[in-house]
């Protein structure tokens, strides 16, 4: 592997974010001859998780994994689809007896990758610790990777190459999130946050290699809450009744993100933000 190029695309939200996303995800692309794409899709069916119609779309407009959070819950119908194979994740520091998965590995363009995705503790549900948990998948992925190289007799000699990991962190606490990237940093080549739906402009390199940024944005109605209708989201605010959420609706909107180009030793060169909106 020369470089590799990576795109990681913020929260689609409901039925806009979709159209965003089916209409424009294959030139970003294209634009930055992307190898690897991953968007988080946990609010894509009106708002609030997936469904098997909503992944589909995601996976056609040109995504490999598709990535959640704690509203990938929110429709049971989804719940098969979890175990049904499809490159769709859930939070892997969930308990191990609910349905899905945690991290996927798979091969593109000729590179072995890890996709994980996590979920965050603080002013969040207290599931088991993330820190803990990928230190586990790590430790796993290098094993397998190790093994891998071995059988195919490349190994000999030669220290194995770590594995490729890029990370979906979603969670509310920005210390959390940089607590957690400045952790990975060496060992992860990707540390992105998502769940807030507001981008934030820190994207860096850290010390050891990994691309970071706080949090991705949002797929989805520009003229919004975090997605969400603006009347709504006031009544909610002012009154402090739990008013049920729709999406906005609108003709512009917005797709976020990052595109991250990494090295042949899986360390990023370059993040760049993206903002696409016409």
């Amino acid at each position: 592997m020369e470089t590799l190029r990576v795109l990681m695309i913020g929260d689609v939200v409901g039925e806009p974010g979709l159209e965003a996303l089916e209409q424009r995800l294959p030139a970003l692309i294209a634009r930055y001859s992307a190898d690897f794409t991953v968007v988080n899709g946990e609010n894509a069916a009106a708002g609030f998780g997936l469904t098997g119609e909503t992944l589909d779309r995601i996976l056609a407009a040109g995504a490999d994994v598709v990535t959640g959070g704690n509203h990938i819950w929110e429709k049971r119908d989804f719940w098969p689809v979890l175990d049904s194979g499809q490159p769709v994740l859930r939070p892997a520091n969930y308990p191990p007896e609910v349905p899905g998965r945690g991290i996927l590995r798979l091969e593109k363009a000729g590179v072995l990758l890890a996709v994980i995705n996590l979920q965050g503790r603080e002013q969040m549900k207290p599931i088991d610790c993330p820190f803990r948990c990928f230190d586990r998948l790590y430790g796993e992925t290098t094993a397998m990777r190790a093994a891998a190289q071995t059988a195919a007799g490349s190994a000999s000699g030669v220290k194995p190459e770590p594995p490729i990991i890029l990370v979906d962190f979603h969670a509310e606490s920005s210390r959390e999130k940089e607590a957690l990237a400045y952790y990975l940093d060496g060992r992860a080549s990707v540390v992105a946050g998502t769940h807030t739906h507001v981008q934030t402009s820190d994207e860096r390199i850290l010390p050891g290699g990994a691309a970071y940024i706080t949090d991705l944005g949002m797929t989805g109605a520009k003229n919004s809450v975090i997605g969400m209708d603006p009347r709504i989201c006031l009544d909610r605010a002012r009154t402090h009744i739990a008013y049920r959420m729709e999406c906005a609706s609108g003709p512009e909107t917005v797709i976020q993100g990052i595109a991250v180009t990494l090295n042949e030793k899986g360390k990023a060169s370059a993040v760049e933000r993206i903002v696409d909106n016409p």
